[in-house]
């Protein structure tokens, strides 16, 4: 499976005054779906509607839905890193609009200083699923996608196509349930190991058919 991130910049940052001093939140669109995004990708609703409803019950409900402040390299939440904690993701039509709080931990505090000083941030989904390539060149995202997070924090919403795809498209990741963690892994090595699988099969298959030909 490839990680998946898109980044969007329609979300606005949203400060709460209360009697403890203020609360700065994350509002817009964090997900789209049945179009073709400026990376080339599409996620059909279908797919969206179905893990999003798994993440909301699996995740913002019982308050483990947390995002990053940057760009993670990997589909796993780093909890030294985590800068917010989304608190809703709801459906508008084919978008889905989410809300996060930002966290008074040391990364939520560097946010709030970016954003206090006027930097303009974004916000990137990240996720990990298949691709399919349409023939008009375009990436349709399969069923077994599955949200990491619906929302990191990044600094550069307008990064380059190829900077992300070089990135998160040029390696497989394989959830490894002994480490209960996901690994990655370049496309180069697991050719390689097919091709080594293949070549082994066939050899078996000799030897069994030369044993068959040994007892005639």
């Amino acid at each position: 499976m490839k990680l998946i991130v898109e980044e969007l910049t329609q979300v606005k940052f949203i400060t709460e005054k209360t009697n403890n001093g203020k609360n700065v939140f994350i509002e817009g669109i964090f997900l789209q779906g049945d179009i073709c995004n400026r990376n080339g990708r599409m996620y059909p609703m279908r797919t969206l509607s179905k893990e999003v409803s798994r993440y909301n019950e699996s995740y913002i409900k019982k308050g483990r839905a947390l995002g990053e402040l940057g760009h993670p390299d990997g589909p796993t939440v780093n909890l030294d890193r985590v800068s917010h904690m989304i608190m809703t993701l709801e459906q508008r039509g084919n978008n889905f609009y989410g809300k996060a709080k930002l966290l008074d931990t040391p990364m939520g505090k560097i946010a709030r200083s970016l954003i206090d000083a006027g930097v303009c941030l974004g916000v990137s989904s990240r996720g990990v699923g298949s691709l399919r390539l349409t023939n008009e060149g375009h990436k349709i995202v399969g069923e077994d996608f599955m949200l990491a997070t619906a929302a990191d924090i990044v600094a550069d919403p307008s990064a380059p196509d190829a900077f992300v795809q070089g990135i998160y498209e040029g390696k497989e990741w394989i959830y490894d349930s002994n480490k209960k963690t996901w690994v990655a892994e370049s496309i180069k090595n697991i050719v390689e190991r097919d091709v080594i699988s293949r070549r082994l099969t066939e050899e078996r298959k000799l030897e069994h058919f030369t044993r068959f030909l040994d007892c005639i």
